[in-house]
């Protein structure tokens, strides 16, 4: 189970994310293989390779699950086989 804080790794590039928010679920893949806290290298899938950016916040459709990536790689992070996406920042008030 997920559990918010925890830093997991590729297995495939160098990409590092933290969970923010989970639910039961645990199968958060990068670039086709499973993430886990430990670096233990794995083979990618080229079809997933579109990339996570340091900084981005990256949510699921239905926004039950959030991660920050900390650590930029190739791999584009998947929870239960859909592609995460980026989380729409929001905007400040105008300072008029």
């Amino acid at each position: 189970m997920l559990k918010p804080g925890t830093r997991l790794k590729s297995a495939v590039c160098d990409a590092e994310i933290m969970v923010v928010r989970a639910t039961d679920g645990d199968d958060l893949t990068c670039g086709g293989a499973a993430m886990s806290e430990s670096s233990t290298k794995a083979e990618a899938d080229p079809t997933k390779l579109h990339g996570c950016l340091i900084g981005k916040r990256y949510v699921n459709e239905a926004n039950t699950v959030e991660v920050l990536c900390v650590k930029s790689g190739e791999g584009s992070v998947y929870y239960n086989g859909a592609e995460l996406m980026t989380k729409d920042t929001k905007k400040l008030p105008s300072s008029d």
